[in-house]
C-alpha cells in the first residue's frame, strides 16, 4: 500500500510543491492549510507520517505536535517539521515533543523526500529484543516503564534525554561521535548541527548531578559512559 502522508502548510506555494514532489514519489497525499484543519484530517482519514509547518494560523505546528504525541491513537506517527523557524532552541523544542525530524525553509524538495523516506523506513523496522533494566553505578534505567533512578532517586528525563541517555549506557564504553549520536538519536544521516547534541549532553550532566562524572568528553570526537 501507498504510504499515505499529511502535509500542514500555511503557504499554497508550499503545499504544493510539496504535495506534488511527495506524489512523485508514489506516496498518497493529505492536505491542510491551518492547526485544526491538520488534527481533523488525522483523525478522519490518518496518515502514515505528518509534515507539519510550525508557524500554523489557528494551532501552531508546536501545539498539533504536542496534541498528536499527547494521543495515543496518534502517538506513534512521525512528524517531520518543515519550518522557517531556523533558531536552535525551536529545533530542540520540536525534537522534544516527539517530532522526528527538522527541515527549514527554504528547502530542498528532493532532500526533503530523502528524509521522509528515512522516517518512514525507521518506523517500519520492529524494535530489536532488548534487555528491560540498564544499570550504571547508581544510574538505573527501566525501558518498559520510562523510569530512571539516581542513587534510589527517580529523575525526570525528556523523550530525548532518555533515547540518548538509552544508547550511551547501551555502547558503555565505546566514544560515540556526535555525527553518530545525531543519527542514531535524531535519525539525520549528515551533520546538521552538532551543537544540538552538546545541547543535551549538558542537560543529561545536570540531571546525573554527582553520577555525571560517568558520562565523558572525549575532546575533538565525542561522548562515552565509562564504567
Amino acid at each position: 500500500m501507498k504510504p499515505k502522508i499529511l502535509v500542514a502548510d500555511d503557504e499554497p506555494d508550499v503545499l504544493h510543491l510539496v504535495a506534488a514532489n511527495f506524489r512523485a514519489a508514489g506516496w498518497e497525499v493529505l492536505t491542510a492549510e491551518d492547526g485544526p484543519g491538520a488534527l481533523a484530517e488525522m483523525r478522519e482519514k490518518g496518515a502514515d507520517l505528518i509534515v507539519l509547518d510550525l508557524m500554523l494560523p489557528g494551532l501552531s505546528g508546536l501545539e498539533v505536535c504536542r496534541m498528536l504525541k499527547g494521543d495515543p491513537a496518534t502517538a506513534a506517527i512521525p512528524i517531520v517539521m518543515l519550518t522557517a523557524k531556523a533558531e536552535e532552541v525551536d529545533r530542540i523544542v520540536g525534537l522534544e515533543l516527539g517530532a522526528d525530524d527538522y527541515l527549514t525553509k527554504p528547502f530542498s524538495p528532493r532532500e526533503l523526500v530523502l528524509r521522509v523516506k528515512n522516517v518512514l523506513r525507521r518506523a517500519s523496522k520492529p524494535e530489536p529484543t532488548v534487555t528491560a533494566v540498564l544499570t550504571l553505578g547508581p544510574i538505573v534505567l527501566d525501558r518498559e516503564r520510562f523510569h530512571v533512578t539516581v542513587g534510589g532517586k527517580p529523575v525526570e528525563f525528556t523523550a530525548t534525554e532518555l533515547k540518548l541517555l538509552t544508547l550511551l549506557m547501551e555502547r558503555r564504553g565505546r566514544v560515540q561521535s556526535r555525527e553518530v549520536l545525531l543519527n542514531d538519536v535524531w535519525g539525520y544521516e549528515s551533520v546538521i548541527d552538532t551543537r544540538t547534541v552538546d545541547t543535551h549532553v549538558r542537560r543529561l550532566r545536570e540531571k546525573l548531578g554527582e553520577a555525571a562524572d560517568y558520562l565523558e568528553t572525549v575532546r575533538g570526537f565525542g561522548y562515552r559512559f565509562s564504567d
